[in-house]
């Protein structure tokens, strides 16, 4: 769930981010070029003011004679220079009918077409020019006209222009906008670091009780989630989940309860009961089918009963976990059941490593393992093997018991282990349908898992997954 919420949470940001960067960025070149347009402007009006009292039109000779030329003309030609000079910004006065009064440099021509024509129409019409197109940082050809007029006796009788570059102004810019991009950048990791600590803070309670939900469901009733932390909505979900697991585990040990106590207080009654059949029989003539066949269910009945009982202690009792060698201690279970597959004409064998350690309790895992190689065997004909593997995988220890038996069907292997559960074509074998609940119920105590497959060409395979590395 983090990792679904941390990008949500730091799309949002940077999209916040980006809407405050981005027209700040704006902002930032468009007061760097007004900047430089007022000072164009200023020094635009300081010419024109200049040229203001320039009556004479200068000639071809009189240009060439600069001592006869108009000392105001002179003067205003002298600081042309000097300012193109010092600030390298072309500047020009221009007459009305385009003709140079002065220039620097001296080939500086009228603007002819784009922001510099209409800039110096504009002065001709009396107006200072308007603000120029904005200039980016790669902008590398951009410059910047700007025009003013020159007025005398309230006519425009010539028009002063200036075309600025732009290099200064737009390392201007880029620097504001890497400062710009550092501020961003370092707000971003905050708000990382802020989100990081949020979805934590949010989660923590769903992790635990996360955690918890896992332990309930994999037996560990004990579980709890401590109401500590997270919003308040999170504690108050924490405190329900503790008053629902109290109610599900005083449920779940009622049942125990009520099975083992059912077990165990119909074993006399059904003793006496067996008692009084075994008198009738000696009253019947020998061979009475009848008395057989009540026989047969009463001892069925009691092998249920046993069953259940040791169902509910199963589910109640908790493993005692040890580091255990799982080969050895299936090798020994294999050389107990060995007689009784000899007998049934059915070859047992072990196969695997001779010493292989997990995790488990010897006591519940030797259990399983003769509920799983007992039904094995039961259901195995005579001439066909029964094998027992243990092999290392990766964090567990894998135990393969593989017969040869009729197997089941694709829709019986969703149901092999629910409680009294027995297929259909094995009705007529003996036992209760509640061995492997029990040796499920046994492995589960321990962490460890029971799982089944086809063993083709026929036959069942009942693996048994231990763990390797302490709980």
């Amino acid at each position: 769930m983090r990792t679904r919420l941390l990008p949500l949470l730091i799309v949002l940001m940077a999209g916040v981010l980006l809407a405050l960067g981005i027209p700040l960025g704006v902002i930032t070149a468009g007061v760097e070029q007004q900047k430089v347009v007022v000072d164009r402007i200023d020094d635009a009006a300081r010419f024109a003011s200049l040229a203001q009292f320039v009556t004479a039109r200068p000639t071809a000779a009189s240009s060439a004679k600069t001592p006869e030329e108009d000392e105001r003309l002179a003067t205003l030609r002298a600081e042309l220079t000097r300012y193109y000079g010092l600030y390298g910004i072309r500047a020009g006065v221009f007459y009305r009918d385009r003709t140079p009064m002065a220039a620097a440099p001296g080939d500086l021509p009228v603007p002819s077409d784009g922001e510099g024509a209409q800039a110096f129409s504009e002065a001709l019409a009396g107006r200072r020019s308007h603000d120029p197109h904005q200039v980016w940082p790669w902008d590398d050809t951009g410059r910047i006209p700007v025009a003013s007029p020159v007025i005398r006796d309230g006519d425009v009788v010539a028009v002063v222009v200036t075309d600025s570059p732009t290099g200064q102004m737009r390392s201007r810019i880029l620097h504001g906008w890497l400062l710009i991009a550092a501020g961003e950048a370092a707000a971003m990791l905050v708000a990382v670091g802020a989100a990081f600590r949020l979805t934590g803070w949010v989660l923590r309670p769903v992790r635990v009780l996360d955690t918890a939900s896992h332990d309930i469901a994999t037996g560990r009733m004990n579980a709890r989630v401590a109401a500590t932390a997270g919003p308040p909505e999170l504690r108050r979900l924490a405190r329900s989940f503790n008053e629902m697991a109290d109610h599900v585990e005083e449920v779940l040990e009622q049942q125990r309860a009520f099975v083992a106590d059912a077990s165990h207080q119909l074993r006399n009654p059904l003793a006496a009961l067996l008692l009084r059949i075994e008198l009738l029989a000696l009253e019947l003539p020998e061979g009475n089918e009848e008395i057989a066949s009540v026989r047969t269910e009463g001892k069925r009945l009691a092998r249920v009963l046993d069953d259940l009982l040791g169902l509910a202690l199963a589910e109640h009792t908790a493993a005692d976990l040890q580091l255990t060698d799982v080969a050895a201690l299936v090798a020994e279970r294999v050389g107990s059941w060995r007689p009784l597959a000899d007998d049934k004409g059915v070859r047992l064998t072990y196969e695997g490593h001779i010493a292989v350690t997990g995790w488990a309790d010897p006591v519940a895992l030797s259990s399983a393992l003769d509920a799983v190689v007992d039904n094995a065997l039961k259901f195995t004909p005579a001439g066909e093997p029964v094998t027992v593997a243990v092999a290392p995988d990766g964090a567990h220890v894998r135990i393969t018991v593989a017969d040869r038996g009729p197997g089941l069907a694709e829709d019986e292997l969703a149901r092999i282990g629910d409680r009294f559960w027995r297929s259909s074509r094995h009705q007529n074998v003996s036992g209760s349908g509640l061995g492997l609940s029990i040796t499920r119920a046994l492995l589960a105590a321990g962490g460890a898992t029971l799982s089944y497959a086809p063993h083709p060409p026929h036959g069942l395979e009942v693996t048994v997954s231990v763990p390797r590395s302490a709980p």
